[in-house]
């Protein structure tokens, strides 16, 4: 199918952004639309900004924590140590009832 089926093309425009690998992708925007000023890496998934000389840096990503790390950053020791011995002496008193 030609432009005289489809009709004519809306006007576009191709901005280049670049990632902080150096990766350059050139993407088509329609011409009257506002850019954004990121977009995700088709290569390496990294954030690409349009100034090639400063891209954005890549987002600082956190370790996995387990569900005990999450604990331990609420309660110290001594709450734990507390919590651990109601839970214990409630066993101990079902145990023996």
């Amino acid at each position: 199918m030609g432009e005289a089926e489809r009709g004519e093309t809306a006007p576009r425009n191709r901005i280049g952004f670049w990632c902080a690998n150096g990766h350059e992708s050139r993407i088509a925007f329609a011409a009257d639309i506002e850019v954004p000023e990121t977009w995700d890496c088709p290569r390496c998934g990294l954030p690409a900004g349009t100034d090639q000389q400063n891209p954005p840096p890549a987002p600082r990503t956190e370790p996995y924590k387990t569900h005990l790390a999450y604990v331990r950053e609420r309660r110290s020791d001594e709450d734990g140590d507390a919590l651990l011995e109601e839970a214990l002496s409630r066993l101990r008193a079902r145990r023996g009832a």
